[in-house]
């Protein structure tokens, strides 16, 4: 999962720069930082739940005895971070948006350049989705932005009521009649000719899976998109509010936020996860579960980046999290390299590992990888202006070449 790149901050006269990239000394580092950092939990979940095995494995009770410590890495991982760092991208892509728009204040093609922007971006989804892994998150990133585009040009009050009305419609989606979703059995069928594919197959028989298994993943968008939507507004606002252009004004802000979000929203997140694992007889309070889930991921995403905000904002914090800011800056890039070199190492056409690995063993080859990108991030960021994927999409939209290397 990612989010837009952005790749303007205000200088320190508070001016708007002209067309151009952006000096790393003008860019905000919590920003940066926190796109990183969610960066690698896109990637712990990613290669844990959706590349070691097929995604919809989650979804059935589990099969035999599982290791102590796999058992335990996986109740980690849904608890603080399954969806956590999902929501962080679709917040940051919101930021990025309102970046844009205020960037692009005098440009009489506003309009123009951020639904190409948008069109851009739909189309690198699509080749993700296709071409390296049905999983891909930015055909949905592309089509939410283009619903909140026109708020961007609307007062803040609209805004926020149509992000709360988003938000209360993902919280309460479990009441409604629910989305139509393949049975146990179609699951267990489909995971037993996921592991074929996967694992034994050549590019062109797995494209050719991955095709046929894209519209089983259409319900599970359709629950994640109101989620989506409210996200990308409170990001509108959160930038338009000022608190993440003045971070070390609002540390008191920032760490009251941080204190109750994680609280809070992982003392939901625990019971929700209680409740569940020792099961409620009546189907009103599975309801109720998910909603507590559902609430407590959102909340518990919130208490996370107010804690990277503030602590970037300080000198000890900057120190402790520069490493990031790199990843960050190439999050696009990096997301679709990762699946690149998953596909390769858990498909049939590289190494054939996906079914063959515990969860323990995934994480660590997630750990690695994630360590290379920071270490190839930091390097090419020393030479280039913007990462490779990041270069192109930016030119694509203002329809020239954009200058890449560092002068």
């Amino acid at each position: 999962m990612v989010s837009t790149q952005i790749d303007w901050a205000p200088d320190t006269t508070g001016a708007l720069p002209a067309q151009g990239p952006v000096a790393p000394s003008s860019r905000i580092e919590g920003i940066d930082v926190l796109r990183g950092l969610a960066l690698f939990g896109v990637l712990a979940i990613n290669i844990v739940f959706e590349f070691r095995v097929s995604i919809f494995e989650q979804f059935l009770p589990p099969a035999g005895t599982i290791p102590a410590i796999d058992r335990a890495l996986s109740d980690v991982l849904a608890a603080a971070i399954e969806l956590k760092a999902l929501a962080l991208f679709s917040f940051l892509f919101g930021v990025g948006l309102a970046i844009q728009f205020d960037r692009l204040i005098n440009n009489p093609r506003r309009l123009t350049l951020l639904i190409r922007r948008l069109v851009v971006l739909l189309g690198i989804g699509a080749a993700h989705l296709f071409l390296l892994w049905n999983g891909d998150i930015l055909v949905e990133y592309a089509m939410a932005g283009l619903v909140v585009l026109p708020f961007l040009f609307g007062p803040r009050w609209l805004t926020l009521l149509v992000a709360a009305a988003s938000l209360v419609l993902f919280l309460t989606m479990p009441l409604l009649p629910p989305v139509v979703f393949p049975s146990h059995f179609w699951i267990f069928e489909h995971i037993a000719e996921a592991t074929r594919a996967y694992s034994d197959g050549g590019f062109l028989d797995v494209l050719a899976f991955r095709v046929r298994e894209i519209p089983a993943f259409f319900p599970l968008h359709v629950l994640i998109f109101p989620r989506t939507i409210a996200l990308f507004l409170f990001g509108v606002l959160a930038w338009r509010s000022g608190i993440l252009q003045r971070a070390s004004e609002h540390k008191s802000l920032l760490f009251s936020i941080a204190m109750g979000g994680v609280l809070f929203g992982g003392a939901l997140t625990v019971v929700a996860q209680e409740r569940d694992l020792f099961g409620w007889p009546s189907l009103g309070r599975a309801h109720e579960v998910m909603v507590e889930r559902r609430l407590g991921g959102v909340v518990l995403a919130a208490g996370y980046a107010a804690s990277i905000v503030g602590l970037a904002s300080v000198p000890a914090g900057q120190r402790m999290l520069a490493w990031a800011a790199p990843v960050g800056r190439m999050a696009l890039t990096n997301y679709l390299g990762q699946s690149l070199i998953l596909g390769w190492i858990f498909y049939g056409y590289g190494f054939g590992l996906f079914g063959k690995l515990s969860v323990s063993t995934a994480f660590t080859i997630g750990v690695v990888v994630y360590a290379m990108q920071a270490a190839i991030s930091a390097w090419w960021l020393g030479r280039y202006r913007y990462g490779p994927v990041e270069w192109l999409w930016r030119s694509l939209m203002y329809g020239s070449r954009q200058p890449m290397v560092q002068t």
